[in-house]
């Protein structure tokens, strides 16, 4: 058995097991609850991408995540497409919205690119807001159907739904780090002109690697609106989806798959049970404390920690 299939074996192994648990927990809320861990997963592994892996960051999550979402409520408003399907429009939208940014934008380097990308969130949600079709500032309604052929349960649907297309992110991303597309990526994150003069394509995979992560983004974003029932832009363009999605993937370690799982899955289990037992207007200061404290004790992340660990006691 090659070691590429004992991954993927692994990863659905997971999700089976994953479901089954919560299965046995049976409690409404415990769906919830895994929907919003795996949207971060999924959303730390695409950011991942485009700043792990090509050292450009990007502060445009929110709008790529909304566009995702507000694509879900323009579909089904206008010709009542099943979520699945919008899902996979989502991605497309998303992907070819990422292109077209990163042909704009990713002439620039360092600040000037995080800029740009936060001024594209800016300039979606005041279209959204103006847009009277998506709902305009008032927001929209969704009406999630009572039940899934499959799934009796729509709660367990969408947590489905969402395990899917993080497990399928993290496929995408560990294939990456093994292909001639990552070996790029790796070179432009580490010296860029150095790379563009060894003959590596850079703008070509930059914008690759833009549209992957838009793409996978705007997936992220597509079942908000029937997770949510009511959705409008400030929720939608909301920038503690860009905050969080940052501060999980350099908690838990950058330039890896792993690393950006790890974080995801700890940061976002925190903060629910912060909002369960304290408040939810405490999240953001949770990610900022936690946030700080690597930035103290593990700049690295995480998987920092760990390689360093093993450094030592291989040293040893």
């Amino acid at each position: 058995m090659s070691r590429l299939l004992r991954f993927h074996l692994g990863l659905a192994a997971t999700g089976i097991v994953l479901i089954f648990a919560l299965r046995l927990i049976g409690n409404d809320y415990a769906w919830y609850t895994g929907y919003v861990i795996l949207q971060y997963v999924l959303l730390s592994v695409a950011w991942n991408v485009l700043a792990g892996y090509a050292g450009y960051v990007n502060f445009g999550t929110a709008a790529f995540f909304a566009t995702g979402a507000y694509t879900t409520i323009l579909l089904t408003k206008s010709l009542n497409l099943d979520l699945v399907l919008c899902v996979l429009a989502a991605g497309l939208i998303s992907g070819g919205l990422g292109l077209a940014v990163g042909w704009l934008t990713l002439r620039l380097r360092g600040v000037y690119f995080s800029i740009a990308t936060l001024s594209l969130a800016v300039v979606l949600q005041t279209l959204v807001v103006n847009w009277s079709y998506a709902g305009g500032s008032s927001g929209a309604y969704t009406m999630r159907p009572q039940g899934n052929n499959l799934f009796g349960n729509y709660s367990e649907f969408l947590f489905v739904l969402m395990l899917v297309l993080a497990l399928g992110a993290i496929a995408a991303a560990a294939w990456i780090e093994r292909s001639r597309l990552g070996m790029g990526l790796a070179a432009i994150r580490d010296d860029e002109r150095a790379a563009a003069a060894a003959g590596v394509p850079t703008l070509r995979l930059k914008l690759i690697a833009t549209a992957i992560s838009g793409a996978m983004m705007g997936m992220a974003g597509a079942p908000l609106p029937y997770y949510a029932s009511y959705l409008n832009p400030e929720a939608a363009f909301s920038l503690t989806y860009t905050i969080n999605t940052m501060a999980m993937t350099l908690i838990g370690g950058t330039q890896s798959w792993v690393g950006p799982v790890i974080g995801a899955v700890l940061l976002s289990a925190l903060q629910q049970g912060a909002t369960v037992t304290i408040s939810s207007a405490g999240n953001l200061l949770i990610v900022g404390g936690v946030l700080i404290l690597f930035v103290m004790l593990a700049p690295k992340g995480i998987l920092g920690l760990v390689q360093a660990s093993r450094g030592k006691g291989g040293a040893a």
